[in-house]
This record gives structure tokens, sequence and C-alpha cells, in this order.
């Protein structure tokens, strides 16, 4: 069958290329097109569009780069009409999708859309609850409470896992020890706190400052920076400085989590990876407008936290910092118990395991696939 992938940003790219090797396992004629990345591309088939062109996030970035943002849905609305899928997969990346599922649905109306990794109209813009009942075939969903969720609205949809699990199961250099991490990368002996600034160029510019404006009260360990995928070691070294002391590693966010003592997170999927490697953490994100911002975001963000792992364990596990409340002093107090108070980190990984237990095993990539391949050949 002829399936037609579309992840906008680096981790869609991790989970589809992860989807696409499990679609050959069930259907041997599998052909893909796709939006993606280059993880999606070794899996085979054909990249139509790097999703280096496509990350245009936020309403500014988006005006600024309108003319692309409009030829990027030219282009993939006519190759998807002229390459014909059996499926259409969606992968997060809403503000695009949604508008390609429309297309298919309205010229290509026998073709079944999927989504895969769904957008979290759960946490803001629940209006798209419409498009997605209107345009959608089926949801695999890859977080617990969504099952739910979507059940309110009248819409079912299938909780298969979370790719993250897949992912750091499967992560190699899993049973290294610190000392060989340590040694191929060059690092100083001590002990690691790990930074993860965020994926894109604009977050790393506003919080990566403030996260290592902290490390100056903590002279004893080492803060090592997981450079993002498709963010150049030109673009870090701008913010750090020639001669900075903090090392940038790419390529390698599991090990620096899994080597960590504790770790500085932007809110996102990197939280729920900390998770899952046991790295107790702080999370932050800047918000442009200060208290002012923070305070209309509580009434546009319909959920009460911001992050993944406090979202699944249903309580408060990891502090956030958001907004004004994201600065250098209570970064440092944050990791100060972190890295001191031994019965806080132990509290903390306990109820890592509980949020572990809620996802469930590893094997999301490979129920999805499934789940696909069933509808598509009932």
């Amino acid at each position: 069958m002829k399936y037609y992938l579309i992840a906008g940003e680096a981790s869609g790219d991790l989970h589809a290329s992860n989807l696409m090797r499990e679609l050959k396992s069930v259907d041997e004629t599998a052909d893909f097109r796709f939006f993606g990345g280059d993880l999606m591309a070794a899996q085979g088939g054909t990249l139509v569009k790097h999703y280096r062109e496509m990350a245009f996030m936020g309403f500014a970035a988006v005006i600024a780069n309108l003319r692309t943002v409009l030829n990027n849905l030219s282009q993939c609305k006519k190759d998807v009409a002229k390459y014909k899928p059996d499926a259409v997969i969606l992968v997060d990346y809403p503000s695009f999708n949604l508008k390609i599922a429309q297309f298919v649905k309205e010229n290509l109306p026998d073709t079944p859309v999927f989504y895969y990794i769904s957008p979290k109209i759960w946490a803001w813009k629940e209006y798209r609850i419409k498009s997605i009942k209107k345009y959608v075939n089926h949801i695999f969903a890859i977080l617990p409470f969504e099952v739910d969720y979507f059940k309110k609205h009248d819409y079912e949809v299938t909780y298969v896992g979370n790719p993250s699990v897949d992912a750091i199961e499967n992560r190699a250099h899993k049973n290294e020890k610190t000392a060989d991490f340590i040694a191929e990368n060059h690092l100083s002996g001590k002990p690691i706190v790990a930074v993860l600034a965020g994926s894109r160029r604009h977050e790393i510019k506003k919080c990566l400052p403030v996260m290592l404006e902290t490390a100056k009260d903590f002279p004893d360990y080492q803060f090592v920076v997981a450079g993002a995928p498709g963010i150049s070691p030109d673009f870090y070294k701008s913010i750090l400085g020639e001669n900075s002391r903090f090392a940038v590693v790419f390529g390698q966010t599991y090990r620096v989590l899994q080597h960590s003592q504790a770790a500085l997170i932007n809110s996102g999927t990197a939280s729920l990876e900390a998770a899952l490697l046991n790295a107790p953490q702080a999370v932050g994100y800047s918000v442009f407008g200060g208290r002012a911002a923070r305070l209309v975001l509580q009434h546009v963000i319909k959920v009460e936290w911001a992050s993944l792992v406090n979202l699944i364990a249903g309580r408060l596990v990891v502090k956030e910092f958001l907004a004004d409340r994201f600065t250098a002093e209570n970064l440092k107090n944050e990791l100060q118990r972190l890295l001191a108070d031994e019965s806080y980190r132990s509290e903390m990984l306990r109820a890592y395991r509980d949020v572990q237990a809620k996802l469930g095993g590893a094997g999301a990539s490979g129920r999805a696939a499934r789940g696909i391949f069933e509808k598509l050949t009932l």
C-alpha cells in the first residue's frame, strides 16, 4: 500500500520513522512519500520536503514566512493528489496537518486520514475538535488521558502507548558507564547537570541564557547542553560565547539525561524523556510578557500544568517555572533541592515510576502500525 506521512519537526521525524519501520513489517508492499526528515528518509521512500523548511512556530514567525508556509501547503496538496495514497498519516504539526486533512477529505474522499501523535487540543485551541471529527478518520493516541478527553467529545481514539518509551527502550549506549560517556565527549569528571533548552532557535535563544546563569552557583558540577537536531554548533556558540566552559553535545540527548544528576528542561517532550530516564528535573519556559502573559495564559490554557510528567501523573511532580517565574534564582533554588535533598529526589523518582506504569511498555509504533493496517484491510 501507499502511505503519505507528514511530520513537521525533529520529534515527529523520529516517531514517524519508527512507525514506517513497523508498517514495513506488517505490509511488505509499503511505499512511502513524506514531508519529514533524515530518519524517515533512512526508512526508504521519497522525501518531498525536509522539516527544516517548515519549522515556523508562533504567530510572528508564520507571518514573517507566510509565502513559504503557503507554498509548502500548496506543494503538499498537489503531491498528495498526484500520489493518490491508500492512507495519509499525520504526525503532530496541527496548523499544517489539519489543512491537509481537510484537503484530502474534500478531494480524495475515499482516502482515510489517520493521526499519530494528535494535536494537543486538550491544552489549547479546543475548537480544532470540529476539524478532527470532520476530516480525521481515527487517532492513535500516545497519552493515556487523551482517551477520556476525546470520548467526552464523542470521538473514539485508540491508545497505543507512548513512542518515547520505545525510543528510550531501544536507545544505543543503554548500559554504558558514565565514565565512558565523559571520556568519549572530552568532559570533565564533575557530576553532570543536563541542559535541554528546546528544539527551536527562538526557544533556545530565550531559555539557554537563563538556564546557564544558574550554573555559576554550582561550581562542583558541569553543565552539559544537549544540542537540538537541525541547530548548528555556531548558533549555540553565539549564545554561549567562544570560550564557554559549557559543553554542547549533539545527537546524544538520551545519554546526557541518563548520566545526569539533575536536568533543567524547556517544557515539552524532553520533560517526559527525563522522567523515563530517571533524571530529576526542573521545568522552565520563557514567555514574552512576563506576569501579564502568565495570567492571560491561565485563561487560555485548558490544563493545570505545562509538563507532560505532571499531566500524566495528574498531580504536581516536577516544579514548573513559566513566564515571569522562569528566573535563574528560581532555577537555582530548585536545582539545589534536586541535588542535595535526598528525600526530595527520592519522592520525584517514585512519582516517575507511577508515570512510567501509566504509559505502559514499549511497542507503541508497532501497535499503531498494526492498527492502521487493520483499518485499511477490513
